[in-house]
């Protein structure tokens, strides 16, 4: 099983329309709601995959009875902490025929004793887990080195974890040695103040991070290890049009299997890559063109760095 962690849950709902103008009024084409953040987004692309996951997530109020109720829905497995105050946040994404703007609400704030209980669910299921999954944004009223004591409790169970976090939620945490790191390159600049990627993320392993891969956008993947780097892109490269929401999850989760598996990583980011591309073509995050997907991965070239 693969445990994935959503601290900071949200409704996604999308609107599809045909171009986004700025201050101007839309009429939208289509609206779709489903349960999301990263982290469920991650447990949405296992499942679909056929992988065995469980997502953690605190939720609340109203809008966190209908995440829970979309997650029942579409048979994700969940263990969802209550919370006594505060609702589950929405995330807003408008979506036309080139890319995807979002509203991200800031959500709730956590008590010690929520938090405490997310921490405690985690523990409950990390026997039976084989991979660990912390994503996204830390919810306020918890501090931000707070994703420190997953990493040391999944290394206590021998259980390796991804972390795709980003500004003092992943600085922080990289002294507990997370196995894999994944930001973007927005992110990686933001973390390190170093603009060369790879010299940023060599900057995350000396760090703490054991693996660091980072999202370049159309460019691929960069991976950074002690033993080696490489970068894995399609090829030949492709203008690939749509929603870029939650491509960065798709890689996450091949990740995670390559993890849970013990796969080499140069064929962990062969997957990643090309799921990661196939999910631009479905309009909502946690779903991906499974025709795509097949097709892509006859042309992912990884190559040292």
């Amino acid at each position: 099983m693969i445990v994935t962690v959503t601290p900071n849950p949200a409704l996604d709902i999308t609107y599809t329309l045909p171009a986004l103008v700025p201050h101007s009024s839309h009429r939208v084409d289509g609206v779709h709601e489903q349960a999301g953040g990263k982290g469920v987004n991650v447990a949405r692309v296992l499942h679909a995959l056929g992988r065995r996951a469980t997502a953690v997530l605190p939720l609340g109020g109203t809008t966190g009875a209908a995440v829970r109720a979309d997650l029942d829905r579409a048979g994700l497995a969940c263990l969802s902490i209550p919370l006594t105050d505060g609702a589950t946040r929405r995330t807003v994404a408008a979506v036309d025929e080139r890319d995807a703007t979002m509203f991200n609400e800031p959500g709730p704030e956590l008590s010690a004793e929520e938090w405490a209980a997310v921490l405690g669910g985690v523990r409950s299921l990390l026997p039976t887990t084989r991979a660990l999954v912390l994503s996204g944004s830390l919810p306020r009223g918890v501090r931000p080195d707070a994703y420190t004591a997953f990493v040391e409790l999944a290394r206590e169970h021998g259980v390796p974890v991804v972390l795709d976090a980003a500004g003092p939620a992943l600085t922080e945490t990289l002294r507990a040695g997370p196995t894999v790191v994944k930001p973007n390159a927005a992110e990686l600049r933001e973390a390190t103040g170093i603009d060369d990627p790879l010299t940023a993320a060599r900057e995350l392993t000396n760090a703490g991070a054991r693996t660091v891969v980072a999202s370049l956008g159309p460019d691929g993947l960069l991976a950074v290890t002690p033993a080696g780097s490489w970068r894995a892109f399609l090829s030949p490269s492709a203008d690939i049009r749509g929603n870029p929401t939650g491509a960065g999850d798709a890689a996450v989760a091949a990740l995670a299997i390559g993890l849970a598996d013990s796969t080499p990583l140069p064929q962990s980011l062969n997957h990643a890559v090309a799921l990661s591309a196939a999910t631009v073509h479905s309009r909502y995050a946690g779903q991906f063109d499974a025709h795509r997907y097949e097709r892509y991965l006859t042309r992912v070239q990884v190559v040292p760095a």
